[in-house]
């Protein structure tokens, strides 16, 4: 029993030491440009085809072979540009500000106006899409095909009628519409916003105006470099960066940058989506649920530049006929009631590993605790109490073995003195004196090996819900998300670890109360790089056990 006992705590410490490894691995990072305004107005043609601006927004367009498997679309992708300010069109609601380019229509920017960069005051809002000399994430959208104007070589040039939109008080819903004329058709790329909202949607209405009938695909896709913004302090995590989508046979299927250095990913299946997941925040396009869809995901040539997109069926319009085709597109933080709205599964690049089916029910506890509380501090700490008081009749049976176990020291040492040199026979009395006395030698690892999947579970909560971010606490906790700054919580979590100890029997081997005395340092240790939100719950429920297992033991030290 007491090589399970050593093995039991071996293996806390190496959980611990996993989870302060990934919460302490950090890239070098710069922080993203301020956000600026384009308010200059729009000097566009009157009624231009397609631009012949060689830019990798033309360079990198899916092709009709690619999708049929037949070859691979061009990757020899230009450095990116920041575009004329005449081609920019900036849509502000009350939650987003997004800058799109006239030239192919496509979301070279979104500015989360709801979530800032930093704390400070005045700081800019967090910027999740741009398109600078150093930083490229962009959303791309457009109609390919025999009668596309999407090429290889070139985009569409559209004419817009404003330069800036802006949603007013109280009003619910704006709208920008790009117009081309071409030899064949009259196009009009329609994007719609929504109060309060991340998603939008973007239509394409197609007017035939030929004898013939017109033939294209709508596509949609998202480029990026791997440039991972600050979202934490500069010891914070370096969570998942990469592209996900919903397969047939996986609700969520994560596809890192390195795995598309080999080989792209395609898949066809209907309805679905694809995003590009970084810490708190996801962009995703969404496709019409009700048509087969083909996915691809790549690496541009030698670049470091990533393009994840779709391609629909195909769009057949006969001669003054009109058609339309569409998707929806979110660029926003990881909220979980609006990913599950918006489509299934989406909510789950909200990553909360193998223990999502734990992470879940506490976010939600968590959430509505602070629909009272208003802090999320405390709603830790009142959840807390709610777990160990699920957990009491288990952990209150642990507590009182220990507390028999510690009656029985005098009687082990006795017989450690009396068998010492018998290992074999020093077993056997143990045993025997175990269950004479019916205690488990085990009961002092159980309440904490009970508590692991809620610490590990409550960990990637914290480290992964946008409702943490920034969230203050009290006096010196402002942000719950990163470390304590000053280290108070987790030296009172190793105070209270200690006390917690003194309570519990001492291990008959030496080496395991040797380790035993060394744990409270190694948590201090560890604690000091997590997040204070997790520390903050692990330094509650210690104080929480130190006052059950002392009523328990002075308990039936009394004879009760």
């Amino acid at each position: 029993m007491d090589w399970l006992r050593s093995g039991l705590i071996a293996a806390i410490i190496v959980v611990m030491g996993l989870l302060v490894i990934q919460w302490t691995e950090f890239k070098a990072s710069r922080q993203p440009e301020p956000l600026q305004e384009a308010t200059q107005p729009l000097v566009l043609p009157e009624a231009p085809r397609v631009s012949t601006d060689t830019t990798d927004t033309a360079s990198d367009i899916p092709s009709i072979t690619e999708l049929q498997g037949a070859s691979s679309p061009p990757d020899s992708a230009q450095a990116m540009i920041s575009g004329d300010d005449n081609r920019l069109v900036v849509v502000t609601t009350d939650v987003i500000e997004v800058t799109i380019d006239t030239l192919g229509g496509d979301i070279v920017k979104v500015a989360l106006l709801e979530h800032r960069l930093t704390q400070e005051t005045g700081a800019p809002p967090f910027v999740l899409l741009n398109r600078t000399g150093n930083q490229t994430y962009i959303a791309q959208s457009g109609l390919i095909g025999p009668d596309g104007t999407d090429k290889s070589e070139s985009r569409p040039r559209f004419n817009a009628e404003y330069s800036t939109l802006k949603l007013a008080d109280g009003q619910d819903n704006l709208r920008l519409d790009l117009h081309l004329n071409t030899e064949k058709a009259t196009i009009t790329k329609t994007f719609f916003f929504e109060a309060g909202e991340y998603l939008i949607d973007v239509e394409y209405q197609v007017v035939n105006r030929s004898p013939s009938a017109w033939r294209g695909h709508l596509f949609g896709q998202i480029k990026r470099d791997t440039y991972n913004p600050v979202t934490g302090n500069t010891m914070g995590p370096n969570p998942y960066l990469g592209m996900a989508v919903t397969t047939d046979e996986e609700n969520y299927k994560k596809i890192d940058f390195d795995d598309l250095d080999d080989k792209p990913f395609k898949l066809e299946k209907s309805g679905g989506w694809l995003a590009m997941i970084q810490h708190y925040f996801v962009s995703a396009w969404i496709p019409d649920a009700e048509t087969r869809i083909f996915y691809s995901l790549r690496k541009l040539g030698d670049k470091d530049l990533y393009v994840g997109g779709f391609t629909g069926p195909v769009l057949e319009i006969e001669p003054g006929a009109t058609g339309r085709a569409g998707a929806s597109f979110y660029a926003g933080p990881k909220d979980q009631h609006r990913l599950a709205e918006i489509s299934p599964y989406l909510d789950l690049t909200i990553d909360y590993g193998w223990l999502w089916w734990v992470a879940k029910p506490l976010f939600y506890g968590l959430e509505l605790i602070n629909t009272l509380m208003k802090n999320w501090g405390w709603s830790i700490v009142i959840l807390t109490v709610f777990v160990k008081l699920i957990f009491y009749p288990l952990s209150a049976a642990s507590y009182r073995s220990m507390a028999r176990m510690r009656n029985l020291q005098p009687e082990m040492l006795r017989l450690r003195e009396l068998y010492g040199d018998d290992r074999q026979k020093l077993s056997q009395e143990m045993m025997g004196l175990y269950k004479k006395e019916k205690v488990n030698p085990l009961g002092g690892c159980f309440p904490m090996l009970i508590q692991m999947p809620v610490f590990i579970a409550l960990y990637w909560v914290l480290n992964e819900s946008v409702e943490l971010r920034h969230a203050p606490w009290v006096l010196w906790i402002t942000d719950l998300s990163v470390k304590d700054p000053y280290y108070v919580l987790p030296i009172l979590n190793g105070i209270s670890m200690y006390v917690l100890q003194t309570l519990q029997p001492a291990p008959p081997d030496p080496m395991q109360a040797k380790v035993m005395k060394f744990m409270p340092v190694a948590f201090g240790f560890f604690f000091m790089f997590f997040p204070a939100g997790l520390v903050l719950y692990w330094t509650v429920n210690s104080v929480l056990s130190i006052a059950q297992q002392w009523a328990i033991t002075r308990k039936i030290e009394a004879g009760n």
